[in-house]
């Protein structure tokens, strides 16, 4: 990763490289942090970040789900993305806003911490790989079953529900796959381990349903959003994997 630019923490630009939090930081012993990824695509009217307000709306909605009070307006936190991106001098940017229990009270109850923030952007080009962007995605059906909204807020773009698709994703990789496709308790196909997942067949594309313990994808709204107004059939059902392509 290049360091570049600054980054934004609990309501101060500091240099990349001070941008540090305690060994003892709750969130890094048991995962009690929320966090967005948001694209800044470069266009001929400058650096334009993707859904901006739904991405900060989805990042709040996750903190409530996990109790979290974040310590700054929804405005505050937009502009801070805003001058986060515009510090880094990044014409296009991945960038990651994050609210986690910090270091205060080590123990399994998150809520005596208080909550920090930070918001940080880097060049990610064409992302983890190039597979499903400049050539086809090899995908596999994984071992590993997504985790069951029962089990945890599968809602909730949180750093916990990432660790079981880590290893998704390092036993897709393994295996000589781009990314795994993960089913949910019932069998059926939920998601990517780190996307949703269509399917297009006979001219209709296809999406597993929300309660099929799937994320509510920004990204996915906006497919669904783009088929409509082209008049592309949509359908949202449960379905077992068929011809599947992704969307990060």
């Amino acid at each position: 990763m290049k360091e570049q630019g600054k980054i934004w923490m609990n309501g101060k630009l500091v240099p990349f490289k001070n941008a540090k939090v305690h060994v003892l930081t709750h969130a890094l012993h048991y995962s009690t942090a929320v966090f967005e990824g948001i694209r800044c695509y470069k266009t001929t009217k400058g650096p334009a970040i993707f859904r901006l307000q739904e991405h900060v709306d989805r990042l709040f909605k996750s903190a409530k789900i996990y109790s979290m009070k974040v310590p700054y307006s929804k405005k505050v936190i937009s502009d801070g993305i805003i001058k986060t991106v515009l510090a880094s001098g990044l014409k296009e940017c991945y960038i990651r806003p994050i609210a986690y229990y910090s270091y205060g009270v080590l123990g399994l109850t998150p809520t005596p911490n208080k909550i920090d923030v930070a918001i940080a952007c880097w060049e990610w080009n064409t992302g983890e790989s190039s597979a499903g962007k400049v050539r086809g995605a090899r995908c596999k059906v994984s071992s590993w079953l997504r985790i069951d909204s029962r089990s945890q807020p599968m809602q909730a773009k949180a750093a916990s529900n990432y660790a079981n698709a880590a290893l998704a994703r390092v036993e897709a990789l393994k295996d000589g796959y781009d990314e795994a496709i993960m089913l949910n308790y019932y069998g059926k196909v939920s998601e990517g381990s780190a996307e949703n997942i269509f399917t297009v067949n006979k001219g209709e594309i296809a999406t597993p349903p929300l309660n099929a313990g799937i994320l509510d994808g920004i990204t996915r709204d906006s497919v669904i959003k783009i088929a409509r107004s082209e008049g592309i059939d949509y359908s949202s059902k449960r379905y077992r994997q068929r011809r599947a392509v992704y969307y990060r």
